[in-house]
């Protein structure tokens, strides 16, 4: 008789070494809206420079306070004039559904800049309920409950 194995173990996870190193290479490649709200919300430099890769209209709409527009086709052109190789830059985009933010972190890397793509996007800024300026002014809603739970804080990853 053959124990059936489940389908989360019929590929038995990575050794332990292997698994802390898949995994500080992407913490090295990416971080969260949290991380980067707290950064920012710290007051003073916090190290990098946020970029926003979404296009003048999505910008428009809503973007993170201190963020520098950037859209991701006008990286190779304008990225030497409005960034410092020297300073991390952490990018983003919509949200999970885009790669924009990936694209822009691939095309900066190129360039030869050391980054960072923001998990989450302004989605999950918005949602988050963590404040964000349009082009009438700045702008809060309410934290989503699923991504942000009411007095949790962050979510204590």
């Amino acid at each position: 008789m053959t124990t059936a194995v489940n389908p989360v173990l019929r590929v038995a996870p990575a050794a332990p070494a292997e698994a802390a190193a898949h995994f500080r290479a992407g913490l090295a490649f990416h971080t969260d809206v949290s991380d980067v709200a707290a950064a920012l919300g710290a007051g003073g430099d916090p190290g990098f420079v946020l970029v926003d890769s979404r296009s003048t209209e999505a910008w428009d709409q809503g973007h993170i306070p201190g963020a520098l527009h950037l859209p991701t086709a006008l990286v190779p052109e304008q990225a030497g004039q409005l960034l410092d190789r020297s300073v991390p830059v952490v990018t983003y985009c919509w949200g999970p559904g885009c790669n924009g933010a990936a694209r822009a972190a691939l095309a900066l890397a190129e360039l030869g800049y050391r980054v960072k793509e923001m998990l989450g996007g302004f989605e999950y800024w918005v949602r988050e309920g963590l404040a964000f300026e349009t082009w009438q002014g700045r702008e809060r809603r309410a934290p989503d409950p699923l991504t942000a739970p009411v007095d949790a804080g962050d979510c204590g990853c």
